[in-house]
């Protein structure tokens, strides 16, 4: 996994190390009730801050209902120069403030009106980039150029985005820091499970989600023992649904009619909390990322699953490659379906080797924990604001 950065920490009067609460932090992006991945790791890193003493307040990009919560302080308007200004003065009242970067979240072309924030902040930014294409159109490469340069820092969520970042982009790497995405990490072991084994994929769903490989493999695991069952756990993504409606869905499940495993696919679309989701994980015996991705650098579901510490079979994506590259998962090959199926039926199979996996997530997943990640998001925040008032 990859480490978190580490920057010196503020020491109080009675000479014990730790982190000023007087810091305060603005979060520009995404935020509930948005459904999105990207809303849910706002929320949970201001969570996050707040639970290590920090005061947090959320600039939110508007989408449909605002919010309730009473952290945000303003709803960013796309498309409106007013809101744009409005937002940026209220960001401007805090010490420094969190940019969350995806292309398209924002207004204008690849979401180019967030300049327009960036612009006019007088204060220190800590760009977090969600998404680092590999093969960036230019003006995609150019605006990330930009907004990094803007920035006084960006943070990614892995090595293999650290790299793809550094080679890819003319950005600075002195800029670069790597803070690994956050997860919440159950305080409590996972009850003993009973009945069929369940192979779970969770989250938003839509094409790209690699479903069908695992319809596709769960004929040649029915002769197991307790028939495992494959439970796909979520709402159809908003943008998919507004597009399409339930056009992926109602084709897995028309597949599995035809494949003959109808009595072994389920398809749940209940909304969970963060407990609820944390239980259903810690239920399956193995967790499958059937992604069709070769460009995934950032996997908000792997990282899930290795806090929860599940065994996991994923399709090589970068992030996968690299986050269980020490022994808590299985990588298959994309085009290959029955590597996916021999994976699935080893972890079945074989207890020492899923109790292996599960220990290897056990170890690896302290270091998600958002408390955690959040600490290390101050640690940057005070370095930041140290270097700007160096500069004073």
């Amino acid at each position: 996994m990859s480490a978190l950065v580490e920057f010196p920490c503020s020491t109080d009067s009675s000479g014990r190390q730790g982190l000023s609460d007087a810091t305060s932090f603005g979060i520009l992006g995404t935020y509930p009730p948005t459904a999105s991945g990207l809303a849910s790791f706002s929320a949970a890193l201001a969570d996050g801050l707040s639970t290590n003493g920090a005061e947090v307040s959320v600039v939110r990009v508007s989408d449909g209902p605002p919010s309730a919560s009473t952290r945000v302080i303003g709803e960013l308007v796309n498309g409106s120069a007013a809101s744009v200004a409005a937002c940026a003065e209220l960001l401007n009242q805090r010490d420094v403030v969190v940019i969350q970067h995806e292309y398209g979240i924002y207004g204008g072309v690849d979401g180019a009106e967030v300049l327009g924030i960036v612009d006019r902040l007088r204060i220190p930014s800590i760009l977090v980039a969600h998404t680092i294409p590999k093969d960036p159109t230019p003006h995609q490469r150019s605006l990330l150029e930009v907004l990094a340069d803007r920035a006084d820092q960006v943070v990614v969520m892995s090595e293999a985005a650290s790299l793809r970042l550094r080679r890819g982009f003319d950005i600075a790497p002195r800029k670069v820091a790597t803070i690994p995405h956050g997860a919440t990490v159950p305080t409590k072991a996972p009850c003993m499970r009973s009945g069929r084994p369940i192979l779970l994929t969770s989250g938003l769903l839509g094409p790209g989600k690699g479903i069908e490989r695992v319809i596709e493999a769960m004929g040649s695991l029915s002769d197991l023992p307790g028939r495992p069952r494959y439970l796909v756990a979520g709402r159809t993504h908003p943008t998919v649904l507004a597009a399409d409606g339930e056009a992926y869905r109602n084709a897995r499940i028309d597949q599995a009619l035809r494949s003959g495993v109808a009595d072994s696919v389920c398809f749940d679309t209940d909304h969970r909390s963060v407990p609820m989701l944390t239980a259903l994980l810690q239920s399956a015996a193995v967790v499958v990322l059937p992604y069709d991705s070769t460009d995934q650098v950032t996997s908000s579901a792997l990282v899930d699953a290795i806090a929860s510490g599940r065994p996991v079979v994923a399709t090589a994506f970068p992030h996968a490659v690299e986050l269980l590259a020490s022994g808590a998962g299985i990588v298959v090959a994309h085009d290959d379906p029955d590597a996916l199926a021999c994976a699935l039926r080893r972890v079945l199979t074989e207890p020492r080797l899923a109790g292996a996996m599960a220990a290897e997530a056990r170890r690896l997943a302290p270091e998600t924990a958002w408390p955690t990640v959040a600490r290390a998001y101050q640690r940057l925040a005070h370095r930041v604001l140290a270097q700007r008032r160096a500069r004073v």
